[in-house]
């Protein structure tokens, strides 16, 4: 039976990537007066349906799309997470 699978997919960049778009927050928050924050990382956040026979396979394709697509793994790391929203018949 083919489920469906709620993927929440989160890349960010490897801590040794500098990360220009979070200094500049971090920049922006400084100067708003929030002096205790003293790190700020960007990252993506994806959310995508996929259709598989099992758990297993599921996260087999989201492995592939993550290092063929979605990051870019010379620079980033992803996770994921998975869960089952509907069954077909």
């Amino acid at each position: 039976m083919t489920r469906i699978y709620q993927a929440r997919i989160y890349v960010t960049l490897r801590p040794s990537v500098l990360d220009p778009a979070g200094t500049a927050v971090q920049s922006g928050l400084q100067h708003m007066g929030y002096d205790n924050v003293e790190q700020v990382r960007i990252g993506k956040y994806i959310e995508l349906n996929l259709k598989a026979d099992d758990e297993a396979t599921a996260q087999q394709q989201l492995d592939r799309m993550c290092d063929q697509l979605l990051a870019n793994p010379v620079i980033e790391n992803y996770r994921f997470e998975l869960v089952e929203v509907e069954a077909l018949v």
